[in-house]
């Protein structure tokens, strides 16, 4: 008998949570409403009691924080090459300039020790992001954003559930003029099918965020209205929310059987296979992804067909972003970055999600050992 296929990810919906969301489109308040601001609550009291939005998506996020923290023309902006591509399009969408930093061989975050050094006078932020839901050094990185009077934004898109030193990501790491974006996607950690969240510093105005949210619309109590600042239209619907609400309830477990499954991969991958295996953290990481990275020299276009016909899915996560061509036009060029180059070019995603079995992970380890020879 075929066993069934397996994704790389699948997300856990309950029927608790499936039966609430048939109630709000019972009620007939589908869009943003109270299911949002029940959300935002609950969002907030998870970060530490600060303030949250929420928006259509984790991308919405990343541009109403630029845009909170007056980053414009003329600015430049610091992130990694090696990300999911709208960090880095964000920036280009305010009208800034992306600054990109090598990343770490070992962590695959951003490199902190080349950092400073790519900082200038034009610079007025850093969005760093914890890959695959492994988290940057917070302490270093608000060391040097402090000593440069910069912005953090957080790009936390992977790492909803995970935490630094103890402390859950989204809590204040900095002086608390840090924002921290959330992606909510049907692949995260957390899912609301599509949707994410904002967490605000103390000094940026939550009324200025909602109007830069939808359309720029500040309303009146007599029924009038005005635009003061032009807005998107990135408003989070009661659905959504309602989704979002549920899958709270399990995050705790969501994220211990994450790691559960982790464990299993790295007791069952054969380190004579010459694979590079993740960092080994079931304290902080929050594995939102299993990464691999393949020999040197593999085929890895092979590798993913091998095991899509063995009903195995993977992923890739990420290509270096400055080889595309938007950004090579931009002037950036192979050889610019090499070790998110060497990453990005041999990283494989397997599957982890919260209701695979056991049996899962040895499925998918003994797939790739027995195929890993024929893709040398």
């Amino acid at each position: 008998m075929t066993a069934p296929f397996l994704p790389f990810t699948r997300p856990s919906i309950d029927e608790e949570t499936i039966a609430e969301v048939a109630n709000v489109l019972r009620s007939g308040w589908i869009t943003s409403g109270p299911k949002v601001l029940a959300f935002e609550a609950a969002l907030s009291e998870y970060c530490g009691g600060r303030p949250v939005r929420v928006f259509n998506s984790g991308t919405a996020t990343l541009e109403v924080a630029l845009r909170l923290a007056g980053v414009g023309a003329g600015d430049t902006v610091i992130t990694t090459p090696l990300t999911w591509v709208a960090t880095a399009n964000v920036i280009l969408e305010v009208g800034a300039t992306p600054v990109l930093v090598d990343v770490d061989p070992i962590t695959r975050n951003i490199d902190l020790d080349l950092l400073e050094a790519a900082i200038t006078p034009r610079t007025k932020a850093i969005i760093q992001v914890d890959l695959a839901g492994l988290s940057v050094d917070r302490d270093r990185l608000y060391a040097i954003a402090g000593k440069h009077t910069l912005r953090v934004i957080e790009d936390a898109a992977q790492s909803f559930g995970a935490s630094w030193n103890g402390k859950p990501i989204g809590h204040s790491f900095g002086d608390d003029r840090d924002f921290v974006s959330f992606s909510f996607h049907a692949n995260k950690n957390l899912t609301t099918s599509e949707g994410g969240a904002l967490v605000l510093p103390a000094d940026i105005d939550t009324g200025l965020c909602e109007r830069l949210r939808l359309q720029g619309v500040r309303r009146f109590p007599d029924g009038g209205m005005d635009v003061d600042v032009l807005g998107g239209k990135f408003n989070l619907t009661d659905i959504s929310a309602t989704i979002g609400l549920g899958q709270m309830k399990h995050l705790a477990a969501f994220t211990a059987r994450r790691r559960e499954l982790a464990r299993r991969y790295f007791a069952r991958l054969d380190p004579s296979l010459g694979l590079e295996l993740p960092v080994a953290d079931f304290t902080n990481c929050n594995w939102h992804m299993f990464q691999i990275l393949l020999p040197a020299g593999a085929d890895r276009g092979k590798l993913v067909a091998a095991m899509k016909e063995q009903g195995i899915g993977v992923g890739v996560h990420y290509p270096a972003l400055h080889l595309f061509s938007l950004y090579r036009a931009l002037g950036f060029r192979e050889g610019d970055f090499p070790q998110a180059e060497r990453i990005g070019a041999r990283t494989v995603t397997l599957p982890l999600f919260p209701s695979m079995q056991d049996s899962d992970i040895d499925r998918v380890c003994e797939t790739l050992t027995a195929s890993l020879p024929e893709i040398a």
